[in-house]
């Protein structure tokens, strides 16, 4: 029917009736627009991405194409009049009033019309989705994956050169381990999206284990397009902010390795050529992410194995409290040979050593361990470090040419005030004094370990009441912007600015529990200063930072015996007055029984001078000295023989006993451990 209505013919629209046969319901779910007009123009039929580019909130159906306000865009009126005209299918590009670029086809249908495809192109038509530059970007994303080292490495080549060459904002990179979908890293997604997807089993039905199990790339245009396939994701794909997806399968030998999924912020179609492009992507991934994870594995096993040699813990000694840190390198390369250790010796001195085998990998990180286990049994026997430092060259290069190590060790003495340093290759410690200066002890540096000859040089300096000696490895203070000395310099400068704004020392208050947090501190601020960027670096490196304190005078005391039978008696009548002043009268009949056995064993065994003294620290120390070279031993003593049994009674009092040999004679020694209530008091807060 029609009327007039103002001058103009107005008409009313026929009731169209579509049935929603299951082609239909295709391409009304499809991402690119469709739609039909008849021979008078009038729209029989549209899609919901053609309503949603034309509809502008209005119903289309039986709508004249040139009455919808979306449709005076040039030139779609005149080419859809010529292709009917010339009954010519004709493609052409528009931008639309939503800034969005669409190719619109435009196909006649002979005595039905003509049928109008929108396809969104906005993101290929970007700079940077031209064919030519996206094969540059391809290129680049080859040469990179052929550099990654580690999966992360892969997925930020991907997201580096995949993501802007489509146009996406959004990256997750999944592996299949164990039955189960893991996460290895992401772009555009936040930790807690990330939480929700990470370890979903195999056997869930998703878009990710789908494209695992039949190994077929999967594209979405849409959220209501994934939506229709997968039901349970919607709430999943709301909460992820993205419009479209592409879900990549990883097929590395023949099996599924994991999932590369590509994502945009808005709906889009995905061409043949984009599809095409997109999964050949996917094997050039899945080799990279394939040989990246047995670098993963080979570099988890070397690094926990350092780990595992490495010390868990410093020990807290009366005469130093340390601490250290153990970078790995952070740019791919294997876990190295770096080690550190505080190794407590007889006489409350303590032994500080820090080295480096040359090289990353398994065999170099089993080195270290080899030579940490051979530096602790060395110092037990309380060698001197030159002595030490020969037979570690030795081990060294029974190992093959192709082994080097540089090693630091040291003696620090807390009753004679000095610190004895030997270095096989090693740079030389940094001392800090209470004041805030800082200086490099004048020491010789041997040859490395496996290539050096005894005898090793050691250097001995006289250190006030409390210092700090830093120990480092070239990792620290070496990189690609600085060389050694120029990283030195640095370290200098830190630790003088830092301990002169801040002190690091006890100044008597024996707090050692916070001078150990202190110093905890100061690590991490020189690794930060150093290290700022963990990623760059090409090597590990290792800090040691020890806390020296001096012992107090009145915490020794020591007499000289005469060589005879009177000097067991003088022995114990010292001990009975020294014990009486330091309030140990507990230990007075203990420790006279130890005292007596090592000096009559002196007596009837070695020769002069013999000399007593006593050490008031977390245990009681006594120490027999004499000129004598003969290693005391115990030995099984027969049920008729006078002797034999002073050793055994030695070991059976003292908590651990033992000999170290001086330039002239040796020191035989023995621990008791103090009542309770005296080692709480000696120990301090």
């Amino acid at each position: 029917m029609t009327g007039s209505e103002g001058g103009r013919v107005k008409q009313t629209r026929p009731q169209v009736v579509v049935t929603e046969a299951p082609f239909l319901r295709t391409l009304r779910e499809m991402s690119d627009g469709f739609l039909a007009v008849d021979d008078s123009w009038r729209i029989t039929f549209a899609n919901k991405q053609a309503e949603r580019i034309l509809g502008a909130g209005r119903p289309l159906l039986g709508s004249v194409l040139w009455d919808v306000p979306a449709s005076h865009v040039h030139p779609l009126e005149g080419q859809s009049r010529r292709a009917r005209a010339e009954a010519t299918p004709i493609g052409f590009e528009v931008r639309w009033s939503d800034h969005r670029v669409y190719q619109v086809r435009l196909l006649p249908v002979r005595g039905s019309g003509l049928t109008i495809t929108f396809v969104d192109v906005t993101d290929q038509r970007r700079p940077g989705r031209t064919p030519a530059e996206r094969t540059t970007h391809m290129g680049a994303l080859t040469v990179a994956l052929a550099e990654a080292v580690t999966s992360r490495d892969v997925v930020r080549s991907v997201a580096d050169h995949v993501l802007p060459s489509v146009g996406a904002d959004g990256l997750v990179v999944e592996t299949l381990e164990a039955g189960r979908v893991r996460v290895i890293d992401s772009v555009g997604y936040s930790p807690a999206f990330l939480s929700r997807i990470d370890g979903l089993p195999l056997a869930s039905s998703t878009a990710v284990t789908e494209a695992l199990r039949t190994r077929t790339p999967a594209f979405f245009a849409s959220p209501e397009e994934i939506g229709e396939l997968h039901p349970n994701l919607r709430v999943l794909t709301a909460a992820s902010s993205k419009k479209a997806w592409a879900f990549l399968p990883l097929i590395a030998s023949g099996r599924p390795i994991g999932c590369c999924v590509i994502s945009f912020a808005r709906p889009r179609s995905f061409s043949e050529e984009e599809r095409t492009l997109l999964t050949a992507l996917s094997g050039l991934v899945a080799q990279a992410l394939e040989r990246a994870r047995l670098y993963d594995v080979e570099h988890t096993r070397a690094q926990g194995l350092q780990n595992g040699l490495l010390p868990r813990a410093l020990p807290a000694l009366p005469a130093v409290s340390a601490a250290a840190r153990y970078l790995p390198a952070g740019r791919g390369d294997e876990v190295g040979g770096d080690w550190y250790d505080l190794i407590p010796l007889s006489g409350d001195r303590v032994a500080m050593v820090i080295g480096d085998v040359m090289g990353h990998g398994i065999t170099e990180a089993a080195t270290m361990g080899r030579l940490r286990t051979a530096v602790h049994t060395l110092a037990d026997l309380d060698m001197e470090p030159d002595e030490l430092l020969g037979h570690l060259s030795e081990l060294v290069g029974e190992l093959g040419y192709d082994y080097y190590a540089t090693c630091s060790y040291a003696v620090f003495d807390p009753v004679a005030r000095t610190c004895a340093f030997s270095l096989a290759g090693h740079p030389p410690p940094l001392i800090v004094h209470p004041d805030g200066t800082v200086h490099s002890p004048d020491l010789v540096t041997n040859p490395p370990l496996g290539a050096a000859d005894p005898p090793f040089e050691v250097g001995e300096i006289r250190l006030p009441e409390e210092s700090l000696i830093v120990f480092c490895t070239d990792g620290l203070v070496e990189s690609a912007t600085r060389d050694f000395d120029q990283g030195l310099v640095q370290l200098r400068r830190i630790l003088a600015r830092t301990v002169g704004r801040t002190s690091y020392f006890s100044n008597g208050s024996g707090d050692r529990a916070a001078s150990t947090r202190r110093i905890e501190d100061l690590c991490d601020h020189v690794v930060s200063a150093l290290l700022p960027d963990r990623e760059q670096t090409n090597d590990d490196a290792a800090l040691l930072i020890a806390h020296t304190r001096c012992t107090r005078p009145d915490n020794v005391a020591s007499c000289s015996l005469p060589q005879d039978p009177r000097a067991a008696g003088q022995a114990r009548e010292y001990v009975r007055g020294q014990l009486a002043v330091w309030g140990l009268d507990d230990l007075v009949m203990s420790t006279e029984l130890l005292v007596s056995e090592l000096v009559g064993n002196v007596v009837r065994h070695a020769r002069g001078p013999v000399r007593l003294r006593l050490l008031h620290s977390r245990s009681l120390i006594c120490e027999v000295y004499d000129g004598s070279l003969t290693t005391p031993r115990i030995r099984r003593a027969g049920s008729t023989d006078e002797g034999g049994r002073g050793l055994q009674l030695v070991a059976a009092l003292s908590r651990r006993w033992g000999t170290r040999f001086l330039t002239q004679g040796k020191c035989i020694w023995a621990e008791l451990d103090l009542p309770p209530a005296h080692e709480k008091a000696v120990a301090g807060p």
